[in-house]
């Protein structure tokens, strides 16, 4: 027997799209990236790791063969070097048909075909090749791995199965990489049904490679997910110790703003436009943390360069707008909000956030408008019933404020400024009776905290009510 080794390649994408990596073909001679193969199949030999967080780490492994190859796998592998998989995917079929196909020798041989027809995006045909090589040979750690990450690209539920094989098998060289890689994938897989294993399995990575970043970073996203903001918070500063650039820094940003430890939050976001000054989503994060201390100059250039990064984003734009009439910046906020209600004409919060903005302004009558725009939008809408009162009363449309401050009550009680709105319509109308019963009201609420309007209102009785 002549003994003869082939080199099997294995192209592991990282967290989270573990499943996007695919496949193994033995016999390359120069590394691919992704892009550059069907599906993210890719084949070396020569051993290559990316830099942390890249999700793409090369094995160059060797599977022993005890015989010499048919010709047509010969040519086959060629074939596949030069990415040629319709040229080789006849070759491999006609070796495998009739009772080659149940020969356990041929394991490779269903191992490289499945390696072609993920190549050729023949999905189903890939898979069922890698079952085939697995059935064959089931204690081969390359093609368990390989069928568990094509069986988690589709969801199917026995890719844990593969991929829990895989990670109890060993790579015939980097094992310890090799293995990593596994657990990772194996924990992808888990994260959504099985939590607290796929943190496990994170963790088997971790200790497998203690170097690298991508398993603790995995692990404290899931955490966050699950609330666990403490171990979180120690497994993204482990990452941020092996690799300080690394995604982790948002992620300890998160913790820190949900926890209101916001100079913490700022912290990590600086450090981190300080390495990456054009990442849109943390110059957006730090405008959000420095408007929460309520430094609003501060978050407002930083809302505005990451506007300019990412000019799509809605949720950006409103907080942009909110921000500008938190910080008494009501013209740009009146900007803000028409540019937001053309694209978003039936929001009812934007058309009272703008009245708002016009309000500020002095604008009665157009806050008016759009207070009307509002409540009809949504009439449940009981704070936009008190600013169109407002707007009313400014106004001097008296009617309009009563109607507006009896639909409120139906939604929100009545507090001191309302009884003293609908005391002062009463009052213009002539309605002594019904103006005298709101002042009252407002006088026995009010408890100081209106001192302009107690002394008028207190006055106002005076003239009105019948002199005992």
């Amino acid at each position: 027997m002549v003994a003869r080794r082939l080199a099997v390649v294995v192209l592991l994408a990282g967290v989270p799209a573990c499943a996007g990596a695919q496949a193994a073909n033995p016999g390359s001679s120069a590394p691919q990236t992704e892009s550059q193969s069907q599906a993210g199949d890719s084949s070396s030999s020569a051993h290559r790791k990316t830099g942390a967080g890249s999700g793409k780490t090369v094995h160059h492994t060797k599977i022993a063969e005890e015989v010499a190859p048919p010709p047509e796998q010969t040519k086959a592998e060629e074939l596949i070097q030069k990415q040629d998989y319709a040229g080789a995917e006849p070759l491999l079929r006609k070796l495998l048909s009739g009772d080659a196909a149940n020969d356990p020798a041929n394991y490779v041989a269903w191992f490289e075909l499945g390696f072609v027809e993920n190549g050729l995006g023949k999905m189903d045909d890939s898979i069922a090749a890698y079952r085939k090589s697995v059935a064959a040979k089931p204690d081969v750690f390359e093609s368990n791995l390989n069928l568990g990450l094509q069986l988690a690209k589709t969801g199917a539920p026995d890719a844990e199965q593969y991929l829990r094989s895989a990670t109890q098998l060993k790579p015939t060289k980097h094992a310890a990489e090799g293995q990593a890689r596994a657990w990772l994938s194996l924990a992808h897989v888990l994260e959504a049904k099985k939590p607290d294993e796929a943190i496990a399995a994170y963790r088997q990575a971790a200790a497998l490679q203690p170097k690298d970043p991508e398993p603790h970073l995995a692990a404290g996203l899931l955490l966050e997910k699950q609330e666990k903001f403490s171990d979180a918070e120690q497994e993204y500063k482990q990452a941020l110790a092996l690799d300080p650039s690394s995604d982790a820094v948002a992620g300890l940003a998160n913790i820190y703003m949900r926890g209101r430890r916001f100079p913490e939050a700022e912290a990590e976001l600086r450090k981190l436009l300080a390495a990456r000054p054009d990442q849109g989503s943390a110059r957006i994060q730090l405008g959000r943390v420095l408007a929460a201390e309520g430094k609003n100059d501060d978050a407002i250039a930083e809302l505005q360069a990451g506007a300019k990064l990412a000019p799509g984003d809605v949720s950006l734009q409103r907080d942009l707008a909110d921000l500008y009439a938190t910080a008494g910046k009501n013209d740009q906020a009146e900007l803000a909000y028409r540019a937001l209600i053309v694209d978003h004409p039936n929001d009812a919060e934007l058309h009272r956030e703008l009245g708002q903005s016009l309000l500020r302004q002095k604008k009665f009558a157009d806050a008016q408008k759009e207070f009307l725009v509002a409540v009809k939008l949504k009439p449940e809408l009981g704070t936009a019933y008190g600013d169109l009162a407002f707007a009313a009363s400014e106004n001097k449309d008296y009617p309009l404020t009563i109607k507006a401050l009896d639909m409120r009550a139906k939604v929100l009680p009545d507090e001191p400024i309302t009884y003293f709105l609908r005391a002062s319509a009463y009052d213009h109308l002539k309605d002594f009776k019904r103006a005298s019963v709101n002042y009252h009201l407002f006088l026995k609420t009010a408890n100081g905290k209106y001192p302009d309007q107690e002394w008028q209102a207190k006055h106002r009785l005076i003239a009105i009510e019948p002199k005992k």
